[in-house]
C-alpha cells in the first residue's frame, strides 16, 4: 500500500469519525453551550448587527450543522427501511409470481393430456361409426 493510499484512508476514517461524532444531538447541545459562552458579550454590546451576527454567525451555524446531520441520518434510516420493505415485497411478489407459473404450466399439461385423450376419443368414435 502506497504512502498516498494510506493517507487517504486515514483521512477518510477521520472524516468519518469527525461525520458521526457532529451527526447526534449531543453535538448540537455542545455547541450550544459554546455559542452561549458569547452570548453575554453580545447583548452587552447594545449594537443590533453584533446580536443579530451572534445569532446568525454563532448560534444558527453551529447548531443547526449538528441538527440537520441528525435530520438527515433520521431520514435516510426510513429511506433504507422502506427500500427493504419494498424489497421484501418484491422478493413475495416474485415468489408468488413462481409459483403461479408452475401452476399454469402443470395445467398446461392436463390439458394436453385431456386434449390428447379427447383426440382419441373422437377417433374411436368416428372409427365406430363406419
Amino acid at each position: 500500500m502506497g504512502r498516498v493510499s494510506k493517507v487517504t484512508d486515514f483521512n477518510t476514517k477521520l472524516a468519518a469519525k469527525i461525520t458521526s461524532g457532529v451527526a447526534t444531538m449531543w453535538c448540537a447541545y455542545a455547541f450550544a453551550a459554546i455559542a452561549l459562552i458569547s452570548l453575554p458579550a453580545a447583548l452587552k454590546s447594545g449594537d443590533a448587527i453584533t446580536i443579530v451576527a451572534w445569532v446568525a454567525q454563532t448560534f444558527l451555524q453551529l447548531v443547526l450543522l449538528s441538527i440537520i446531520m441528525v435530520g438527515q441520518n433520521v431520514a435516510s434510516v426510513s429511506v433504507e427501511q422502506k427500500i427493504t420493505e419494498t424489497h421484501t415485497a418484491s422478493l413475495g411478489e416474485f415468489e408468488l409470481a413462481k409459483e403461479a407459473r408452475e401452476i399454469a404450466k402443470q395445467e398446461l399439461i392436463e390439458l394436453k393430456e385431456i386434449a390428447k385423450e379427447m383426440k382419441q376419443l373422437l377417433q374411436d368414435f368416428e372409427g365406430n361409426k363406419k
